[in-house]
């Protein structure tokens, strides 16, 4: 069932979720300003990296910004992000720039429920597991979900846009 215990400030991200009435659990964690990694969220939570998704904002010099969904200990490949969302050059935009772009601030991004909706590009593999965890919005919490409803409910493309970390 959707939604959170009534004691907790629900995010913008999990309003709109019960707004079209999409099942999720909201899990909190200790969120730490020196470390805000979607590695860091995974090991506080106590998930494995590959299923705890991290949202990155960017920039395409031919399509403007759009959002990338990628699994903890991986990197974003910027040729095939480029290549897949019909940009030739794509780059992360300043993290100054964030919080005007989608309301949100670095480590609480969300593709759900920003200022703005933007394009949202997702690693093809999240299609593999059950339920990932995603930003809801706010440092120190995240969505448990399913990925169908995450691509539901934001209209992403899937992907080979990621590659392990080195």
């Amino acid at each position: 069932m959707a939604g959170s215990p009534k004691d907790v400030k629900k995010t913008n991200a999990a309003r709109r979720l019960d707004e079209l009435d999409i099942s999720y659990e909201i899990i909190h964690f200790e969120a730490v300003e020196s470390d805000l990694s979607a590695e860091r969220a995974a090991d506080d939570v106590g998930m494995p990296r590959e299923v705890v998704y991290k949202t990155l904002v960017l920039r395409g010099d031919r399509t403007g910004i759009l959002e990338a969904c990628i699994p903890a200990g991986f990197e974003l490949d910027l040729k095939q992000l480029a290549l897949l969302s019909g940009n030739k050059n794509v780059a992360m935009v300043r993290v100054k720039e964030l919080t005007a772009l989608t309301g949100y601030v670095r480590g609480g991004c969300s593709p759900i429920g920003g200022r703005k909706r933007y394009p949202v590009y997702v690693f093809d593999e999240m299609m593999s597991h059950e339920r990932i965890a995603i930003n809801a919005g706010s440092r120190g919490v995240v969505f448990l979900m399913s990925p169908r409803d995450l691509i539901e409910v934001t209209g992403a493309v899937a992907g080979k846009i990621a590659r392990a970390a080195v």
